[in-house]
């Protein structure tokens, strides 16, 4: 039984604005043009569910508020937004921010409806409050690891940075190889610099490197370094967080950041409503929309579904989520109960591998599905 400890959204019917708390990495050390991304495709559908009369005639409203990728200023935000009337909150791309949104909206009863973070502990204990359309890190990394292993790379190095994020994926990768003879060593991308690594692969004969940091520093510099080290010509740089995805990679590294693969959740081809949606996406970001844009769209999609069947009742939002069944731009969203993760998750949104293609780098390329 769902019992908010915070006042719901009140229920109303004379055209006042539905508002939705939308959580957003806007400013560094945030991924800033991942947020941009987001915000892109949660605005987006709230101006088309606008422009088709809104939620019985009420239109929504986003409230929008950077995180900055600081847990304690997304859990702020959370309290910010319950007080204002939310009916809900969106968003959030860092899995360690989105945790901490999480948990506060947990404790104030507000529902929260992740787009981005991919963390598997999302909440500590399960809870009825929040929602992911994410796919969990555990299944797409052992994606991006089958990738590695069909393409014979057994030994794997991680340039790593301290966080809860990155050494989950380590934990992932590394369970996932072990039974195939895969061994995985850990570099510290905070004590080497970028020659130093450049040694640490040679030494250890490495086959992939994988860089589970931030972006541009230290992303960026490291990839000169070994792409720059006629010694590590063969190695294969990955990047399954996605960095390379997005146009500020090309147009910092150029040729170096093609062949860099990644995890990407979509489908090798979009259907008709994701033709359409990534058209206007493209429109108002100037240049091609990342998977993150697409979650952003259906997060918004997801929510004006429940609002229409559920009112603005806090505890009827939370408990509509087995009851979603709506079309996304990726394809068929419902939500589920998964073992070992404690919030309701779209089980799953497709997933491939891909990269820059070397002979076209704005071009990208499928490398393996999952």
């Amino acid at each position: 039984m769902i019992t908010p400890s915070s006042p719901s959204a009140v229920e109303r019917t004379d055209g006042s604005p539905i508002r939705l708390g939308a959580l957003v990495p806007l400013t560094r050390p945030g991924w800033v043009e991942a947020g941009r991304h987001l915000l892109a495709g949660l605005d987006l559908a709230v101006h088309e569910v606008n422009e088709a009369g809104g939620i019985d005639g009420r239109p929504l409203e986003l409230l929008v508020r950077d995180t900055a990728a600081d847990p304690e200023r997304a859990a702020a935000a959370v309290d910010e937004l319950a007080g204002l009337g939310v009916a809900a909150v969106v968003g959030e791309y860092h899995s360690v921010v989105a945790r901490a949104a999480a948990a506060r909206a947990d404790a104030l009863g507000v529902p929260f409806l992740c787009s981005s973070a991919v963390l598997d502990g999302l909440t500590e204990e399960p809870t009825e409050w929040v929602a992911r359309l994410a796919p969990a890190q555990s299944r797409g990394w052992r994606i991006f690891a089958d990738f590695l292993l069909s393409e014979g790379r057994h030994r794997i190095a991680v340039a790593t940075q301290p966080s809860v994020y990155w050494a989950s994926g380590t934990s992932v990768l590394r369970e996932h190889l072990a039974p195939h003879g895969g061994t995985v060593v850990e570099l510290d991308a905070n004590v080497l610099t970028p020659e130093a690594l450049c040694e640490a692969l040679v030494e250890h004969d490495a086959a992939a490197l994988l860089l589970l940091v931030g972006t541009p520093e230290p992303a960026v510099p490291i990839v000169r370094a070994v792409r720059g080290d006629r010694r590590l010509a063969e190695l294969l740089i990955g990047a399954p967080a996605g960095q390379p995805e997005f146009a500020a990679w090309a147009s910092a590294l150029g040729e170096d950041g093609t062949g860099i693969p990644f995890l990407r959740y979509l489908p090798e081809h979009l259907g008709p409503l994701g033709e359409r949606v990534a058209k206007e996406l493209r429109e108002r970001l100037g240049e091609a929309p990342s998977f993150v844009a697409f979650e952003g769209w259906d997060t918004v999609t997801v929510l004006a579904s429940m609002l229409r069947s559920q009112g603005t009742d806090r505890p009827g939002v939370a408990g509509s989520w087995p009851r979603v069944a709506v079309e996304g731009t990726r394809g068929p969203i419902r939500f589920s109960r998964t073992p070992g993760i404690g919030v309701w998750q779209w089980t799953w949104a497709p997933i491939h591998v891909a990269d820059r293609d070397p002979a076209a780098p704005d071009r990208l390329r499928i490398r393996h599905t999952g």
